[in-house]
């Protein structure tokens, strides 16, 4: 499979004509006891999604909340603002799938337009990306990562339990052809199951202008499958391959969680490998989590959360807002090993708090 070269801009271009905070409203970055800095918000928008992925989700489901308790637009770009006071420059809107909720394109449109955001990006399954992807665009949608795990139809009903891949495809090319400033596909690499397909996704970087990341199999779902590491292959073991695929492959620039990063001799693209569960990258870890019903967390490998809904609910102060997500990022751990062990050692229990699922929390 190839994409035909679109006209898009360079992967590295930035929005510059959003103002930054007045100095008055500025207030001292998020940063945790290990002098990490929080620059950068993944927002889950909705639990929903229109597949069924077998590492995300148990076969039949999740019992999703009730949009009662989903935070509203106006206090999703409550808490951006707020957050963008303190330093944080770049947002994400995830899943779920974000583009079951209708008022994405107004979302990405108040983030993009909020002083002090320079980027706002979107992780999609791409199915329904066409009906939007014009509006994004014109909203302020500077990145979007489209997932897709194989090249193989059949496979892909196999691990998405949907149809679709060729529409995954399309929604691709038109991320490229559209002109979003960066396109990336997330494939999450699986060990006896499209393993064998690493080469074919590192082609489509030879010539398009996208990134291909390969993410380290990292399930969440009820069965917790992720501990028997049955289809675990390490990100060592991509990069390995990768620079045999390729020999004089080079080093080339990225993202903080875009830990392993090239650029293959004759490629216009970049091919990155992100070492999820090995979590070789916490000591350059940025990122704030939001949950769809407005739960702060500060690591994907802590059970803990720290709830801002009811807070919003209940006419807070910007102050509160702050505080909380001082309070929770203060009290992150180290890394995503003591994070896990610190869960344990409380016996918080997934299904006390109701997150059975990589849906739940945001991808």
């Amino acid at each position: 499979m190839d994409f035909k070269q679109g006209d898009f801009l360079d992967n590295s271009s930035q929005k510059t004509d959003i103002e930054a905070p007045a100095a008055q409203d500025l207030l001292p970055p998020l940063q945790d006891n290990f002098g990490r800095t929080f620059d950068y918000v993944r927002i889950a928008v909705t639990e929903k999604c229109n597949l069924r992925c077998t590492y995300c989700m148990p076969e039949e489901g999740v019992d999703f909340q009730g949009r009662e308790k989903i935070l509203h637009k106006e206090e999703i770009l409550r808490v951006i603002k707020v957050l963008a006071r303190m330093g944080v420059k770049k947002v994400r809107f995830t899943g779920g799938e974000p583009l079951v909720r209708k008022d994405i394109v107004e979302l990405v449109e108040g983030a993009a337009s909020t002083p002090g955001i320079k980027s706002v990006h979107m992780t999609t399954n791409g199915l329904l990306f066409d009906r939007y992807a014009d509006r994004l665009l014109k909203a302020g949608l500077t990145g979007v990562n489209i997932s897709l795990d194989t090249l193989d139809s059949e496979k892909f009903v196999r691990i998405t339990r949907r149809e679709g891949m060729e529409k995954v495809k399309e929604s691709i090319q038109l991320a490229l052809d559209t002109g979003f400033p960066r396109v990336k596909i997330n494939v999450v690499l699986m060990r006896g199951f499209n393993e064998v397909e690493l080469h074919d996704f590192t082609e489509l970087a030879r010539n398009n202008k996208l990134t291909v990341r390969f993410i380290e199999f990292m399930p969440f779902d009820a069965h917790q499958i992720w501990e028997t590491g049955v289809h675990f292959a390490s990100a060592e073991s991509l990069v390995n391959q990768i620079q045999e695929f390729y020999p004089g492959i080079q080093p080339a620039p990225g993202t903080r969680t875009e830990h392993h990063v090239f650029q293959a001799p004759g490629h216009i693209g970049k091919i990155a490998v992100i070492p999820a569960f090995t979590r070789s990258l916490c000591g350059n870890c940025s990122r704030i989590r939001l949950t769809a019903d407005g739960s702060i967390r500060n690591c994907l490998y802590s059970d803990k959360e720290y709830s801002l809904r009811q807070m919003l609910r209940d006419d807070c102060s910007d102050s509160d807002i702050e505080q909380l997500f001082r309070r929770a990022f203060g009290e992150k751990e180290k890394d995503g090993f003591e994070a896990k062990k610190a869960s344990a050692t409380h016996q918080i229990d997934v299904k006390d708090i109701g997150r059975v699922s990589m849906t739940q929390i945001g991808g």
